[in-house]
């Protein structure tokens, strides 16, 4: 029988997941409630049973908070697995975290954490673990401005991002969960990376992130998700979760 992984949205591209005997915390930003004693990760993440395993993808405030490296002295059992560019960035220092760049990869008994490419700064994560293959984006996307951009720069972008989709498509054409930037600051064609993603790679379960505010509007994926085979689920209430 599979074992139930819990996803709980934390805030933004910030994300955890809860498996028997550890967690996952990705790309924090804040939490899911201001207050300490009401946010999801210092009231219940911090004090679950077993090691916590930080994960950031990149330097940006939006998706790297330095506050997590002062949760060891509450947490001893945690491992924070950067991008390099937080180190080259002095964001964080050698002795902090282990550092990737893109193919480079973490295993231990729990996990394996493979470093794929963005298009925008810093690294994806592919997280194989409990007999599942787990894509959390980063800032990788197909970020093009149509609306605002000349035809070179989109095809340019669609070029870089498409390249980048490849490689991880040549790893693995199946996923079971995804979590990736749909984000309607875009513009007319602000689902396209989200499309593009998987039309080419199966996606049992697929979540999107970097919406910031506007919720209501990455729903229109949904149709287009569910007609491939996905699960769309839109975790929007920072604190809620749904069990994988």
């Amino acid at each position: 029988m599979r074992i139930i992984m819990r996803l709980v949205y934390i805030y933004h591209s910030g994300f955890a997941l809860e498996a028997d005997g550890f967690s996952i915390l990705i790309d924090y930003f804040k939490d899911s409630d201001p207050d300490p004693a009401k946010g999801y990760v210092r009231s219940e993440l911090l004090k679950r049973a077993g090691t916590l395993y930080i994960l950031a993808s990149h330097f940006h405030p939006d998706h790297f908070n330095p506050e997590v490296l002062k949760w060891k002295e509450q947490k001893p059992d945690i491992k924070y697995i950067f991008s390099k560019d937080i180190l080259k960035r002095r964001r964080a220092k050698a002795d902090d975290a282990i550092y990737l760049k893109k193919g480079d990869a973490y295993q231990d008994e729990l996990l394996t954490i493979k470093a794929f490419g963005s298009t925008d700064v810093g690294i994806s994560f592919l997280i194989e673990t409990e007999g599942r293959r787990i894509f959390h984006a980063g800032d990788l996307n197909n970020w093009h401005w149509k609306d605002e951009s000349t035809p070179q720069e989109v095809a340019e972008a669609e070029g870089n991002y498409l390249k980048e989709l490849d490689i991880i498509a040549k790893e693995t054409s199946v996923m079971d969960l995804v979590m990736f930037p749909v984000d309607p600051r875009l513009g007319t064609d602000f689902m396209r990376g989200a499309q593009q993603f998987i039309d080419r790679i199966k996606t049992s379960v697929f979540v999107p992130m970097h919406f910031w505010e506007r919720p209501a509007e990455v729903m229109a994926f949904g149709p287009y998700a569910e007609s491939k085979g996905c699960r769309y689920i839109v975790l929007s209430v920072p604190g809620e979760g749904t069990d994988i």
